[in-house]
């Protein structure tokens, strides 16, 4: 018995030209993902040292709220945390005037390999993701801050005869507002994530119908982690999650109408 092995260099069933073939489209979308990377890049270098040099503007309106709740000092404890919390903003903001950019270069790249109907169902969702972050991060910054920070501060005073102050640290107050912005704008997010997914063909409508109570437990869950301990800052958050979860229900409603008006007027052409 003798073996045989196969040398696809000489093998005539498989030309040389399609195994080149085959190579060519990966290395072609390789380069073309470093050139969109390239320019996400240099538009965040770009947007950070935008950022930074209005990092004490962007700071002062971050802290519009702490001084609407009576506070009037915050402090650094680190010689270097003050420099630290400027970078921070910086970046913050690099990110938020960046994110247009970034957008765009992923639609740039994703999009040559979608068909038409796909490109026309993906494309509203990526309109709509800065749209509903921004809501979530105003709500947040107008509403669920200001309250909790009148909760937090009221623990001042008189205890005992000692007296009770808050000293916020700069970089803290920083976190603190960040996890409000960044948790309140992520949650906004979730009709857009329960669409994609319900589009993947991974979740169906009567399944997010029948996990509604799981859902309502898990937006309770999610605001008492994302929110301070008081009950009106946890409730601002969770009864827009589950607002929200209804709207994607609605919105599924709406696209699977559409979906079967088109399929029918396909089988009718």
């Amino acid at each position: 018995m003798t073996d045989t092995v196969t040398d696809t260099a000489t093998d005539p069933a498989i030309p040389a030209d399609e195994l080149d073939d085959t190579r060519a489209p990966l290395l072609d979308h390789l380069l073309e993902l470093r050139r969109r990377l390239l320019y996400c890049i240099v538009a965040i270098v770009l947007a950070f040292g935008v950022g930074y040099y209005f990092a004490e503007d962007i700071f002062a309106f971050l802290v519009q709220p702490l001084l609407s709740a009576g506070q009037k000092t915050v402090i650094y404890t680190q010689v270097f945390e003050a420099f630290f919390v400027k970078v921070k903003v910086a970046f913050f903001a690099a990110m938020m005037i960046a994110f247009p950019v970034i957008a765009m270069q992923l639609w740039q790249f994703v999009a040559p390999g979608l068909y038409r109907k796909e490109k026309r169902a993906l494309l509203p969702f990526l309109l709509a993701t800065p749209v509903l972050f921004t809501l979530g991060a105003s709500m947040a910054y107008f509403i669920a801050i200001p309250m909790a920070l009148h909760f937090l501060l009221s623990f001042q005073g008189n205890i005992g005869g000692i007296q009770q102050e808050a000293l916020p640290a700069i970089g803290q107050y920083l976190s603190f507002v960040m996890q409000f912005l960044f948790g309140f704008g992520a949650a906004f997010l979730l009709p857009v994530l329960l669409m994609l997914l319900e589009r993947a063909g991974i979740v169906t409508r009567q399944q997010l119908i029948s996990a509604r109570r799981y859902a309502i437990v898990g937006a309770f869950a999610i605001a008492a982690v994302l929110t301070p301990p008081d009950v009106g800052s946890q409730l601002l958050l969770a009864i827009p999650l589950c607002i929200l979860y209804e709207l994607a229900i609605v919105g599924i409603w709406f696209t699977e109408r559409k979906r079967k008006r088109e399929a029918e007027a396909a089988v009718a052409e």
